[in-house]
C-alpha cells in the first residue's frame, strides 16, 4: 500500500468509519472507486484529496504529502476521541430529493471499447453527491474490457463536462471520424491534446489511440466510476 493510500485509511478510521464501504456510502460516491484509493490499487489527485480532507476533517495537503501546509511538520489526523458525544438525532429516510442523469452506451462495444454516442438513453441513475449540482452531467456504460482492470465491461462512469481535463485523468472522448457522421464515444486515459491532434492511452491491449484534432467534438472528465 502506498504512504498516500495509509493515510487515507488512517483518516477514515479516526473519521469514526470502521469500513471503507461505510465511509464510501457517508461520502456519497462508489465503494469500488473509494477502495482503489485506500489500497493503493488507483492513486487520486488534489481535488480528491481536498474532498477526501473536509469529510474526514483533515488536511488534503497531508493525504497528498504526509505534511501540514501551514508549518511543514508531520501532521497526523485528528483523532476523534477527543471530540464529543454527537447531538444529531437519526430521523427517518429522506424519500425523493436527489436528481436522475442518464446513462449512455451500447451493449457491445467497438475493437477499442468506442460505442455510439447518438443521444440514445439506456436509462437513468440518481447522480452522485459530487455531481448533484452540475446541471448537464451524464453517465455512459463501459463496453468491452479495453480499459480493464480500471474500468470493466458494464461499470458506469460518470461524467462533469464542466471540469478542466489534464493528463492523466481518465475522460470519455467524442469523435466524429467521418464528416456529418455518427459520434463515437471513448472511454480512455487523458494523454494531451493540442491544435493538431488528441492522444488518449489505453490499458488492454496496450496502445495510444491518435484522432486529429478536427474530429474531436469534446473531452469530457470521468468523475467516478462504478457499478450504480
Amino acid at each position: 500500500m502506498s504512504e498516500k493510500a495509509d493515510r487515507l485509511r488512517q483518516a477514515r478510521i479516526r473519521a469514526g468509519f470502521r469500513f471503507a464501504s461505510d465511509a464510501a456510502n457517508a461520502l456519497g460516491v462508489v465503494a469500488s472507486t473509494y477502495r482503489a484509493h485506500e489500497n493503493g490499487q488507483n492513486d487520486f489527485d488534489l481535488d480528491e484529496a481536498d474532498f477526501y480532507g473536509r469529510k474526514f476533517n483533515v488536511d488534503p495537503y497531508w493525504l497528498m504529502t504526509g505534511r501540514n501546509q501551514a508549518n511543514g511538520g508531520a501532521t497526523p489526523p485528528p483523532n476523534t476521541a477527543d471530540v464529543g458525544p454527537p447531538n444529531a438525532k437519526v430521523r427517518a429516510k429522506v424519500i425523493g430529493q436527489g436528481k436522475k442523469i442518464p446513462v449512455f452506451g451500447q451493449a457491445v462495444g467497438g475493437v477499442d471499447g468506442e460505442f455510439l454516442m447518438n443521444g440514445s438513453v439506456l436509462y437513468e441513475v440518481m447522480a452522485p453527491p459530487i455531481l448533484s449540482d452540475i446541471s448537464d452531467a451524464y453517465a455512459v456504460c463501459v463496453s468491452g474490457d479495453s480499459m480493464s482492470p480500471r474500468y470493466e465491461d458494464g461499470e458506469i462512469c460518470f461524467v462533469d463536462p464542466g471540469r478542466r481535463v489534464k493528463k492523466g485523468d481518465y475522460v470519455i472522448a467524442q469523435i466524429r471520424l467521418e464528416e456529418n457522421g455518427a459520434l463515437l464515444a471513448y472511454v480512455k486515459k487523458f494523454v494531451r491534446h493540442n491544435s493538431s491532434e488528441l492522444v488518449l492511452e489505453q490499458f488492454n491491449p496496450a496502445k495510444e489511440l491518435r484522432f486529429d484534432a478536427r474530429t474531436v467534438h469534446s473531452v469530457h472528465y470521468i468523475a467516478l466510476a462504478g457499478n450504480a
